[in-house]
């Protein structure tokens, strides 16, 4: 997914303006992250054995 972010970082930050922006940003992604760290851990090891590297051809059964 690729998001158009121009509009959502604009030009012009005072460089505390655009430290405050950061920090809350990284307290955002981590509050998230602690909430649906379940659901991440879980999606990120059915990426991981989505497929064997030696035989790629060969795919592991959902779990859908």
């Amino acid at each position: 997914m690729r998001i158009d972010n121009e509009p959502l970082f604009p030009e012009g930050l005072s460089d505390e303006a655009a430290s405050v922006l950061c920090a809350f940003l990284y307290a955002l992604a981590d509050a998230c992250e602690s909430r649906y760290l379940a659901q991440l851990l879980r999606y990120h090891e059915s990426q991981r054995t989505l497929y064997d590297p030696e035989h790629p051809w060969r795919s592991q059964p959902t779990n859908w």
